[in-house]
């Protein structure tokens, strides 16, 4: 599959209907369609000209955008002008923006893109590039044409999306235009044409996955993007909760969505509160009858939390992939839901296990090499398998279950293995703890900072740890001593990535700084 034939065609099909549409605050006023198709497209294709004259063929393009509609009218047009999107995120310091960008011919923003790159700009980055800033006029619009509407007649690379790794110059993954094809095919594969009429984008458009599943899985059949208030920051930004877009979810009334695992026990939680029936719940969470497609994705989700959402009737597919495979790679679906996994490999993945346990993936989605190495990269031997780093169990049915990361595998000084990953997703289950980082790498005794609750009593938390880890852990896997710190935004920048991963190496030096804001 070409993503792009299949959007121009789709155009062609219904350049009527709606192809994305701006939800408001304000739950009374009508939904205001920010493009049809036919307009999304020939505002593509005028965008594609301007860069086209900006730019040499194949240039690197950075998108420093919000979860807007420009951004879906950039994407587009990149695609079309057969240049290579490099998408920014708003939340990355200007140390990581000045290495993303400092390899691009042109930078196109929408208004938040601006501010944002203002303030990187007044922080120390300078900027070689050009800077357009992109505006979203619906309406009329004039039928002009590109020299190229097939949008890369040969594969090669369509986007550098960059991942955390453990340094502070994430990596760029390098994406294939028919890799991605792959990818969408086989999604589509284990979802209905029905599932994506309405997708509501929860999570920043700068990650993979929601490119995937939020912009092309609608777009190629003739679904909606839903975009949130422009007010309402995206899952992941400093200070949006799960919890408070439970409101705007109702008010989208979405058949497809993509959940963090926070927003997964948002809903388990809210599940709990509605009507007796099904029918009563269903349309007090989503506002429709239909239950939405729920993917998860992201982190694990606790067993429990999908096991009381199956039994209230409502299903959760959790998947898994990376952005070395143009993101997903497994996925449990209607057909074949096996919770506490994620899920069997896509019809165009192969899977196999190493015989240390990590998980080997080989497909025709697979990246095209990274810009920059890190000591967090995965290689692909010489019969092209993925080396993941992720270790992984695969039952005979194919179903597979993540068990904690190859490289962060922690050895005590007793010479016992423990996965991190594993250890920090149980012990999130507490109330009032939000992130952990376990620690004890040649260590006698295992250790964690738990980042709890601002409202939270440092007391009660730390003997609520202790006493789930004597019901619930091994004496390997209890942490004695926990280290708890308030939630900050200072806090987080320190001591995670802008994806949620932990800075494993920087945590040494937040345990020595007497500035830290560690609990007595």
């Amino acid at each position: 599959m070409n993503v792009l034939t299949e959007i121009l065609a789709q155009a062609r099909r219904t350049p009527h209907a709606a192809a994305v549409v701006q939800l408001d605050r304000d739950s009374t006023k009508p939904e205001a369609v920010a493009f049809t198709y036919q307009q999304l497209v020939a505002q593509a294709r005028q965008l594609a000209d301007v860069v086209a004259r900006a730019t040499p063929g194949s240039s690197r393009v950075g998108i420093v955008m919000g979860n807007s509609a420009e951004w879906v009218l950039a994407d587009l047009a990149l695609m079309i002008g057969e240049r290579v999107e490099v998408p920014v995120p708003l939340a990355f310091s200007v140390d990581q923006a000045r290495h993303l960008l400092q390899g691009c011919a042109l930078v196109l923003t929408d208004e938040q893109g601006a501010h944002a790159l203002q303030a990187w700009c007044h922080a120390g980055l300078a900027l070689a590039a050009d800077v357009r800033q992109v505006s979203a006029l619906p309406g009329p619009v004039s039928p002009s044409t590109p020299s190229s509407t097939a949008g890369l007649a040969q594969d090669g690379v369509i986007k550098v999306i960059h991942t955390s790794g453990t340094t502070s110059q994430p990596k760029g993954v390098q994406i294939r235009r028919d890799g991605l094809g792959a990818l969408v095919e086989a999604l589509w594969q284990r979802a209905q044409p029905e599932d994506y009429q309405r997708y509501l984008v929860l999570v920043p458009f700068s990650l993979l996955i929601e490119q995937v599943t939020g912009l092309y899985m609608p777009l190629t059949s003739g679904g909606v993007v839903l975009l949130p208030p422009v007010s309402l920051a995206p899952l992941g930004s400093p200070g949006a909760l799960a919890e408070d877009r439970l409101a705007l979810i109702r008010q989208a009334r979405p058949t497809a969505m993509t959940l963090t695992p926070a927003l997964v026990e948002a809903i388990a939680q809210r599940a709990d509160t509605c009507g007796p029936s099904m029918a009563e719940r269903i349309e007090q969470l989503f506002g429709t009858p239909r239950l939405p497609l729920l993917a998860a994705g992201g982190g694990p989700v606790e067993l429990d939390v999908l096991v009381r959402l199956q039994q209230l009737g409502i299903e959760v597919f959790q998947g898994y992939g990376l952005s070395e495979n143009s993101s997903v790679a497994t996925w449990n679906h209607r057909a074949a839901n096996r919770l506490g996994t994620v899920g069997q490999a896509l019809p165009h993945v192969a899977l196999r296990l190493a015989d240390d346990g990590e998980l080997l993936v080989r497909s025709s989605s697979l990246f095209a090499g990274y810009t920059n190495e890190d000591p967090s990269s995965c290689a692909i031997d010489s019969d092209g398998w993925l080396h993941t780093g992720d270790l992984a169990t695969i039952d005979p049915e194919g179903f597979v279950s993540i068990i904690g990361r190859k490289k962060t595998m922690i050895i005590t000084a007793n010479g016992r293995n423990v996965s991190p990953e594993w250890l920090e997703a149980t012990y999130r289950q507490l109330p009032n703890v939000e992130h952990v980082i376990v620690f004890g790498d040649r260590e006698a005794f295992m250790g964690g900072v738990f980042i709890i609750d601002a409202q939270a009593d440092p007391a009660e938390v730390r003997e609520r740890i202790r006493a789930f880890a004597r019901s619930h852990l091994n004496e390997i896997e209890r942490i004695q001593h926990p280290v708890l710190v308030v939630h900050s935004e200072e806090v987080m920048g320190r001591l995670f990535t802008v994806t949620g991963r932990p800075r494993r190496d920087q945590l040494s030096r937040f345990l020595q700084d007497s500035t830290a804001r560690i609990c007595a």
